[in-house]
């Protein structure tokens, strides 16, 4: 008995190319996010994207869980010298040291911004007016990698302090938060999310 194929987005592959790509698509992105804990962790994981793909930070992605303490943003924006020279070392993730210092500050002005905000998901979705943006795509190629609300973003968290949060990253957040609705029309996820 054959069992019917899903209608999915193009880029995470096929399940034979990449499961994990196919579970994060199916399970994961777009879906819209308010934990200001699993915000973080997409900050992190943004922030060592900028220039490589997705697929290799999502690949690392449990390295970097243990290497950033569940990405706790407390123990992060305490990270020292010592710390620094681990991550350097430690091979299971992006030893970028300008991005591992980015990390750090990042940590810093997130606990600044749940400070000043109450909660950093009253700060980040903002941006979407505190709702999904339902792009309606029919193909790969109408995906858009940045907005007037990813522009929007970047410019503000600048502002603050926060490191490689250009517009094109600022957009992919968007994209993993669920800020924006990006799952082709015929992709079975479009309607869910």
């Amino acid at each position: 008995m054959k069992t019917q194929m899903k209608n999915r987005c193009e880029w995470p592959g096929s399940e034979k190319k990449d499961k994990l790509m196919i579970e994060y698509h199916d399970n994961e992105w777009g879906m819209p996010v308010h934990d200001d804990n699993k915000l973080f962790e997409y900050l992190i994981l943004d922030t060592f994207q900028a220039g490589l793909s997705w697929r290799t930070i999502l690949h690392k992605r449990e390295n970097f869980r243990k290497a950033f303490h569940n990405f706790d943003a407390k123990k992060i924006a305490k990270y020292n010298e010592k710390d620094i020279k681990r991550l350097i070392n430690d091979a299971g993730i992006i030893r970028n040291k300008l991005k591992i210092f980015g990390a750090i500050a990042n940590a810093k002005k997130f606990l600044e911004i749940q400070k000043e905000f109450g909660s950093f998901d009253k700060y980040i979705w903002q941006f979407t007016n505190h709702k999904t943006i339902n792009n309606r795509i029919n193909s790969p190629k109408e995906m858009g990698t940045a907005s007037k609300e990813s522009d929007a973003m970047s410019k503000d968290m600048k502002e603050k302090g926060f490191k490689f949060v250009g517009s094109t990253i600022c957009y992919a957040f968007m994209q993993g938060a669920g800020m924006v609705n990006d799952h082709i029309i015929k992709c079975f996820r479009h309607e869910k999310v």
